[in-house]
């Protein structure tokens, strides 16, 4: 898949969306490239902020919750990178520092960032 980079860190394969693959917007469209992931033996996948729907950014759809159930049932990790400075929705925020926290999902401003919390 083109739109889906594989680069191996410290021993580890990493899987990164480029910014030129189609926009998600269900969780099919993850699964569309789940197989490749997977068979390549990523630990996690970076995702480009612009790469996903609004809608995943509006947690009262639960497109983002099914998303990243996925990722936690396969015990992959998961960095969106992106500004999110100007997320203004309290709700978004509180999910994003939670995400954070737990460190299965990560919410980074660089690619850097994402390579660095798959390792951490």
């Amino acid at each position: 898949m083109e739109n889906l980079l594989f680069q191996t860190y410290n021993g580890q394969v990493i899987a990164e969306i480029t910014e030129q693959h189609p926009t998600i917007r269900s969780v099919e469209d993850v699964m569309a490239f789940w197989g490749d992931v997977l068979y390549n033996g990523s630990i996690g996948v970076i995702i480009p902020k612009g790469v996903l729907c609004d809608d995943f950014f509006e947690l009262r759809t639960g497109l983002a919750g099914e998303i990243l159930q996925k990722f936690t049932n396969y015990q992959l990790k998961l960095a969106i990178v992106g500004d999110f400075s100007q997320v203004e929705s309290k709700s978004l925020l509180d999910f994003i520092r939670e995400s954070n926290q737990r460190k299965q999902v990560n919410f980074v401003g660089s690619r850097e960032e994402a390579v660095a919390v798959f390792h951490s």
